[in-house]
């Protein structure tokens, strides 16, 4: 799954969430991700900029469950998780014993790990934390990578504890 389409997926309190935090804590991200939208889709920000805040986060979900706009989608997603779910993204490295820097950011990532650490891994992350967020990380996790985990790939596709966050919901509408 491609980061616009985990977009398209959000529950309405996610993706407020996600907007929420930029805007309190990434201020000049939310407003360039604004403007780069608007310049995409041909109109002025302050026809964004002006509307309710959830209207607002609702037109910008949309936006960005545009396949043209996976490359934001990505960044926006990052910015997040590296941010507001920090700690979740350390506890996932830790478990399955990858360096990292403290903050999330692996410099390499290692090869795969054995089906039955990643599964614990995911189990441990899910007692503790929305599966709907836990989703999000897992399905970006493999999305930023170019070639990704195929024991990850297969996890995503068989643990109906991660998928159903995502199986109830359409993608959003355009």
């Amino acid at each position: 799954m491609k980061c616009y389409e985990i977009f398209g997926r959000l529950s309405p309190e996610l993706r407020n969430e996600i907007f929420g935090y930029l805007l309190e804590f990434e201020k000049p991200v939310y407003k360039a991700m604004v403007q780069n939208i608007a310049a995409r889709r041909k109109l002025r920000p302050v026809f964004i900029e002006r509307k309710p805040k959830p209207e607002r986060h609702s037109w910008l979900q949309q936006a960005l469950s545009l396949k043209s706009c996976d490359d934001l989608a990505m960044q926006l997603l990052q910015i997040w998780l590296l941010g507001a779910q920090r700690e979740m993204i350390c506890e996932f490295l830790d478990s399955l014993g990858i360096q990292h820097d403290g903050k999330g950011v692996v410099e390499n990532l290692p090869a795969e790990p054995a089906p039955e650490k990643l599964h614990a891994t995911i189990t441990k992350l899910l007692e503790t934390r929305s599966p709907e967020v836990v989703a999000v990380y897992l399905y970006a996790f493999q999305a930023m990578d170019e070639t990704g985990w195929s024991v990850l790939d297969e996890t995503l596709a068989a643990d109906t504890r991660v998928s159903s966050a995502w199986k109830s919901r359409a993608p959003a509408s355009s």
